[in-house]
């Protein structure tokens, strides 16, 4: 999933792991978590999120038919909306699902005068078909693209439908079928390993006709879900708050997990009804400094710590400073399975056709010193697209990928010149973000391209305006990155399918014969030695042709207050909020001893 370019430092990372909060708990007997997002909410649509910021809100109100066990590791799926795990054939083509039968989407309108209505495996059929529909211009379309059948088929018909009519979701899909209310059974094309996970994934949860035809267009501003948390107030520009979903059927935080758990107090509420907060609420801060500085107020619960501010927090042994233990802080570490990029839209006539350019780029580019200037040393170099923390990792990927080199960029550069009839215009680069940390940024990547003897121009976005310029290819160059929507590596080589290309995951719009014959023969496979050895052999050819310039592998840094409980770091879940207890009176006294910092 799309993830705000190299933004470890700031608050998006532990906007990501946590839920969000409301009012102050002085004022009311409820349990509130308050966090900060850096970045604007593009929408709470499932079926077309693809970024991290609004996955993050959107989990907490739509559910998917199965989950990840919370505390569990390895991961381990569970059902969630799903009553068990899915029935599969012996050909692993047919995967038969029975769902509960107590779900209920959140009160609405929509629904009349009874506000309730059931989930039923029409829901899923349904929200599946919405994805194909062409007419609905979905970047998640590469979730099912040739995978279930008649579903491909049922998007060809979409292209038929003239404007002005209407596109017949009634139309039968030979792999959908719902024999009753609730079973809904999945027949595939051809083998597809990675689909529970992906039934474990956002873009996948079931919608409600009723509410898409009531809102329209608008349905990204008025979610109907079936999650602990229904929307309350959104107001763009400055927070967003949810609230409990009545309807909400109910789950107990579990009762098992890692052997340090219990010694690590993660499972001190087995067995306890969840959600634990009443409302969360996050407020809209662009700027890391002020977010700091609420976070240590007390205002905030969570936050990732700002590049200016990590010394402030973390010492020369990469331990928490005594005035953060002092303060009850809590540090959390991890790999993230994350890779960030320089991304080239391969349609652009001047980076497409010139590959000495794309080089030069690669080459001209100072990796390590980027991660000391702006994440403090909180990521690992990249030279390809798998990360570390995948299985699949190859661990001689340095010897292969392109490598900070100045002199080397400057030759290929004057290959780039003469293949372009002797001169270079000023590239465009855009940049999914406008503040003074961002523009840091781009006074690097300014000196990286002039030594090289490049020239570049920024342009400075918001995150939303970004994702639509990436959306519809209309980016010369653009810096982004994914974080792994589930634990394969195959979700990362999707990245550069030719059929993904934009406004599917694909932003590089890039299209190799041969890399596309590897991945369609690898997709399919069961894990195995001869898939990672695929894996690889992929990778390498996307480094060889340079569609991107890869700069790192995120490790994550996150500080909890002490008041806030059961946060377990989990690089895959996102609906997460239902779990997380807050001491409200201990946040209370912390409040008044630190008001000032």
């Amino acid at each position: 999933m799309n993830r705000y370019w190299f933004c470890l430092s700031g608050l998006l990372l532990a906007v990501l792991l946590f839920g969000c909060a409301g009012k102050s708990s002085s004022d009311s007997n409820e349990m509130v978590l308050y966090t900060a997002h850096g970045a604007k909410i593009h929408g709470l649509d499932p079926g077309d999120i693809g970024d991290q910021t609004s996955a993050a809100y959107a989990s907490q109100i739509y559910e998917t038919l199965y989950d990840y066990h919370y505390l569990k590791r390895p991961y381990e799926l569970i059902p969630q909306l799903a009553a068990e795990m899915p029935l599969i054939s012996q050909d692993g083509l047919t995967y038969t699902i029975h769902l509960r039968n107590d779900v209920y989407f959140q009160p609405d309108k929509c629904f009349g005068k009874n506000q309730k209505r059931r989930l039923t495996a029409h829901d899923f059929v349904y929200a599946w078909k919405r994805i194909a529909d062409i007419k609905y211009i979905s970047k998640n379309w590469w979730v099912f693209d040739g995978r279930i059948k008649g579903l491909d088929e049922f998007r060809e018909y979409t292209k038929t439908v003239q404007k002005g009519q209407t596109v017949d979701y009634n139309l039968p899909v030979e792999g959908l079928h719902t024999p009753d209310d609730f079973t809904l059974v999945i027949r595939l094309k051809q083998p597809w390993p990675q689909i529970i996970y992906m039934l474990a994934h956002l873009p996948t949860a079931p919608m409600a006709k009723e509410a898409v035809e009531y809102y329209g267009r608008d349905i990204i501003n008025h979610p109907v879900g079936t999650g602990p948390y229904m929307l309350g107030r959104w107001h763009r520009g400055s927070f967003i708050e949810l609230v409990r979903n009545p309807n909400w059927r109910g789950q107990l935080y579990p009762s098992e997990g890692e052997p340090n758990d219990f010694p690590d107090g993660f499972l001190a509420d087995a067995g306890r009804a969840v959600p634990f907060a009443d409302r969360l609420i996050s407020v809209l801060i662009e700027e890391d400094p002020p977010s700091w500085f609420l976070f240590l107020q007390g205002k905030i619960d969570a936050s990732g710590i700002p590049k200016d501010n990590f010394s402030q927090a973390i010492d020369q042994r990469r331990q928490l400073t005594d005035d953060m233990k002092r303060r009850g802080i809590r540090l959390y570490t991890f790999r993230d399975p994350s890779t960030y990029w320089i991304g080239f839209n391969m349609e652009d006539p001047v980076l497409a056709n010139n590959k000495p350019l794309r080089k030069a780029i690669s080459y001209a580019v100072d990796r390590d010193k980027y991660i000391e200037l702006f994440t403090n040393n909180r990521g690992e170099t990249a030279y390809g697209i798998i990360p570390p923390l995948m299985k699949d990792y190859d661990p001689n990927i340095s010897k292969i990928g392109a490598h900070y080199d100045v002199a080397r960029a400057r030759q290929y550069a004057e290959e780039a010149k003469k293949l372009n009839g002797g001169v270079m215009p000023k590239l465009k680069f855009a940049m999914p973000g406008t503040d003074v940390v961002f523009r840091q940024r781009g006074d690097f990547l300014i000196k990286c391209f002039r030594d090289a003897g490049l020239n570049i121009e920024i342009d400075y976005m918001d995150w939303p305006t970004f994702l639509d310029k990436i959306k519809t290819k209309s980016a010369q160059m653009f810096g982004l990155g994914w974080v792994a929507d589930i634990p394969d590596s195959e979700n990362f080589l999707q990245l550069f399918y030719s059929r993904n290309i934009s406004p599917g995951p694909n932003n590089f719009n890039y299209s190799s014969p041969e890399f596309d014959k590897i991945y369609e023969q690898l997709r399919v496979m069961q894990d195995c030695p001869e898939r990672t050895e695929l894996y690889r052999k992929a990778e390498r050819i996307v480094i060889e042709d340079a569609p991107a310039v890869f700069i790192l592998h995120g490790v994550a840094y996150i500080l909890t207050h002490d008041w806030l409980y059961n946060y377990k770091p989990h690089a895959f879940a996102y609906g997460l909020s239902k779990y997380r207890r807050v001491d409200t009176e201990k946040r209370e006294k912390y409040r008044k001893r630190f008001k000032d910092f």
